[in-house]
């Protein structure tokens, strides 16, 4: 847009188009037609009758659609609002039909349509090849505000809506080809080669420039305070320097950036986000692509010539027979070929037919045919893309709707008629406990109140009905356990998002047990079938070799043992996660199966899978809390203080609600306490104790020395990591080396005659061998360790060392070894009888 119009000009053109639109969406909601089509239409309106009306022209002379405007305003909102919110699961179930229409699908289309544009047009081959790769791109922008709007069933948003997010990239570098061999005059080998790098360079390098972009955003959202004026300020930013930089900077697809930007943060980053910012956010990003639909549709409605129209009406028919016949030949001829891949959900025959009439074209092939470099046909490009376009959005997309009815596609799934009924009973079920409270309070009528209450009974009772008839009709036993335990899946997925709000998980391991559920969901939405999940939990350690083959190795020991510990607490978060989520499921099973008066059988099966996954869980966590009792104790600790946190937090609040302290001084409180709570969430890795020097404090021999004597001895420890079943020390053999648990659990075995009598068991804090240490070091015992185990060392050449440069310390040491003998030998004196 170019800024050569006063500034109060300009504002009046803009929320003059916003207040139409406002009026036209008002009008579309009442009438339920297509809120983009009515644009259009009133675009057009706006152009056909501005010569009369003085204000609708200057509006039309004030603002004009360009190719610039479309792409760098329009598009970034666009793309990364639909990106945002796509369906990842559906997307990356689909991906192989999207990418088949999105590449070779677009490739075969443009060749068709440009084969029979030369054919019928009487113009150069490679002019009518341009032109089919304009009108061989589906738009997103008309697609997906169309889809949403009819409610189009899930699965098929995913497929027309993923096809028309990534097809762009490939019709750009195909028209970029054809451009270029059109100014040279012939198409060579190199071209072709080039084009084909050129294809992957844009693709590819736009898809992953978006997706780090992504990460990089999310990371940042994470370390601030839920502040929805940044978090919400940095999506912006996102979605406009993710399309400027691919596309200026680093010359890559914009489109493909700022879609593989939307796609990072509605999946990976979506969690990142505080729950209530992200209400503020999916509204501002409605309102926002709100208004980049009603401006880009309402200018180009504007933008139409109907004079020039008029007179290429022949042409332009051939143009839309073959943009109808290469959609066809794509649909039904090149997306069956990809349905016969392994793990590929076929596409119907139903939702065939819709894909193909669902092909809108819009704002993408005129941002590219308006800025196409000045050559013979341009002007009649202009007006055939113009035409195409418009019969896609008038013909097509007010025939949508009732295509969809006329299929029976346009209802809801059988889930989501469930869902509607499922909420009608909860919300009169509610409506029947709080009516009577209207008539307690007095001055209420109680003939209303029964009125009332005998609807919301009747209103139960149809819904119940309507319930029965659909499990008669329509459920059979496998789908009505399948719709269940999705039921149960859901409640254990919003208990593990809600852990995670209230940060008793981490991020990771929120994640993974995210991840789990939803593996076991697309097993049941897409392969019909439940998989058991004795899988879903399993012992993962690096594996053994990396540890024993690196742990004593000074260079890596650190980053190894750093490695295994944060294993290790993942593990132990992940089976406490799930320990509750199941636990949770088994409390709310009987709730979830009244609603709709789930079969008996059924809901004993879901409890008895969710049985098993406790019982496993709490299998595990029983052997975890043996083998690693320093990672219990510090959960447990973590868990125990966020629980004061939160409540100090919830205090506040409601004190600051009622005015008993000040709103700012609250608000300092508050900011204070979720810092503190961001501080213990995250794995209890790093809380452990694993200081020497203050091990040493707890061995006796060592207990009275002073701070800078034990900093010494402590410089002289060495670290070592065991296996379990390890031997660290053999019953006979030599030893001269003091030994402190830092973690894990030792034990003390002594063999007599063959037979093995276990001493005792030794954990984080206890040590051994003090009299090796300072005595003649032969082990009478044996020295194994019973889980995986750090220890510390002192060997007495290493203490001999430091004793012979300290004579202080030294003398300490035997004083102190004497007494401790001293003590020892009286203790174990036998009193007489």
């Amino acid at each position: 847009m170019e800024a050569i119009h006063p500034v109060p000009e300009l504002v009046w053109a803009i929320f003059s188009l916003l207040l139409v639109a406002l009026s036209v969406y008002l009008v579309s909601r009442r009438t339920h037609l297509p809120f983009t089509v009515m644009l259009v239409v009133v675009g057009i309106a706006i152009n056909f009758i501005g010569h009369e009306v003085p204000a609708l022209s200057h509006i039309e002379d004030t603002l004009s659609i360009s190719p610039d405007l479309i792409l760098f305003v329009f598009l970034p909102t666009l793309i990364f609002e639909s990106s945002y919110n796509l369906d990842a699961r559906q997307l990356r179930h689909n991906s192989a039909q999207i990418l088949a229409l999105a590449i070779p699908g677009l490739l075969l289309s443009t060749g068709l349509i440009g084969v029979i544009i030369w054919q019928a047009l009487d113009i150069d081959l490679i002019a009518a090849l341009l032109m089919g790769a304009l009108l061989s791109a589906t738009d997103p922008v008309a697609v997906i505000a169309l889809f949403r709007q009819i409610g189009a069933p899930g699965r098929l948003s995913t497929l027309i809506e993923g096809e028309s997010l990534f097809n762009d990239a490939t019709a750009l570098v195909v028209s970029k080809i054809l451009l270029t061999t059109l100014a040279i005059g012939a198409l060579s080998q190199d071209q072709l080669v080039g084009g084909v790098f050129s294809f992957v360079t844009l693709f590819a390098g736009g898809l992953i420039f978006g997706v780090l972009l992504g990460y990089l955003t999310g990371k940042l959202i994470g370390w601030i305070d839920s502040d929805p004026i940044v978090e919400i300020g940095l999506t912006t930013t996102l979605a406009y320097l993710s399309f400027l930089i691919a596309e200026e900077v680093l010359h890559i697809s914009g489109v493909m950036a700022t879609l593989g930007a939307g796609l990072t943060i509605g999946t990976w980053g979506k969690l990142r986000i505080t729950s209530s910012v992200r209400v503020y956010l999916e509204h501002f990003w409605t309102v926002l692509a709100f208004t980049a639909n009603a401006f880009l549709f309402l200018l180009l409605g504007m933008q139409v010539d109907i004079p020039s129209l008029a007179s290429s009406w022949d042409l332009i028919l051939w143009v839309i027979v073959a943009m109808l016949v290469s959609r066809a030949f794509v649909i039904f001829g090149l997306l069956p070929l990809f349905d016969r891949l392994p793990k590929v959900d076929p596409v119907g025959i139903g939702y065939r037919f819709i894909m193909f009439w669902g092909g809108l074209r819009g704002a993408i092939a005129l941002a590219i045919v308006l800025s196409l470099p000045d050559y013979p046909f341009k002007e009649l490009f202009v007006a055939l893309v113009t035409g195409a376009v418009l019969f896609t959005l008038l013909a097509q997309g007010l025939t949508m709707q009732p295509l969809l009815r006329l299929m029976k596609l346009d209802q809801p799934p059988l889930a989501d008629r469930l869902a509607l009924l499922e909420r009608e009973i909860t919300a009169h079920q509610r409506a029947i406990k709080r009516l009577p409270a209207l008539h307690e309070g007095g001055l209420f009528s109680s003939r209303i109140t029964q009125r009332l209450n005998h609807r919301s009974q009747q209103a139960i009772a149809h819904a119940k009905h309507e319930i029965h008839r659909l499990r008669e009709e329509h459920l059979t036993p496998v789908q009505e356990f399948n719709l269940f335990f999705l039921r149960a899946l859901t409640e254990e997925n919003s208990y593990y998002r809600e852990m995670f709000e209230r940060g008793h998980l981490s991020e990771s391991v929120t994640r993974r047990l995210l991840m789990m559920l939803e593996h076991q969901i697309d097993s049941l939405r897409y392969d019909k079938a439940f998989h058991n999940g004795n899988s879903r939990l399993q012992y993962e350690y690096i594996e053994h070799w990396l540890f024993s083959r690196f742990s004593n190795t000074p260079v890596l020991r650190a980053i190894v043992e750093h490695m295994r510990l944060v294993r290790i607490s993942r593990y132990y978060e992940t089976v406490w996660g799930h320990f509750q989520g199941s636990r949770h499921v088994l409390h709310s099973i009987d709730q979830l199966s009244r609603i709709d008066s789930t079969p008996t059988e059924i809901v004993s099966r879901v409890r008895e899978h969710y049985r098993h996954w406790n019982h496993l869980a709490t299998d595990k966590l029983h052997r975890l809390n043996h083998d690693f009792p320093e990672f219990a104790l510090l959960m447990q600790e973590r868990l125990g203080k966020r629980i004061v946190l939160l409540s100090e937090v919830e205090t506040t609040r409601e004190q600051a609600r009622h005015g008993t302290i000040p709103q700012g001084m609250a608000e300092e409180i508050e900011a204070d306490l979720i810092k503190q709570l961001k501080r213990l969430r995250g794995h209890a890795v790093q809380l452990l104790n694993d200081d020497p020097e203050q091990l040493l404090k707890r061995v006796p021999l060592f207990a009275r020395l002073p701070d800078n004597q034990l900093r010494k001895i402590a410089t002289a420890c060495e670290p070592i990591t065991l296996e379990k079943h390890d031997y660290l020390v053999h019953q006979g053999s030599r030893n001269d080396t003091l030994f402190i648990v830092s973690r894990g659990t030792v034990r003390l075995q002594h063999y007599t005659d063959g037979e093995e009598h276990r001493l005792s068991t030794l954990i984080a804090g206890d040590s051994f061998g003090e009299s090796a240490l300072l005595g003649e070091g032969h082990a009478d015992v044996s020295v194994i360790a019973q889980t995986p185990s750090r220890l510390y060392t002192l060997s007495r050449e290493r203490l001999g060392q430091l004793m012979q440069k300290d004579p202080e310390l030294r003398d300490f040491l035997a004083e102190r070894d004497h007494r401790l003998k001293k003590i020892h030998d009286q203790n174990h004196t036998v009193a007489p009888g």
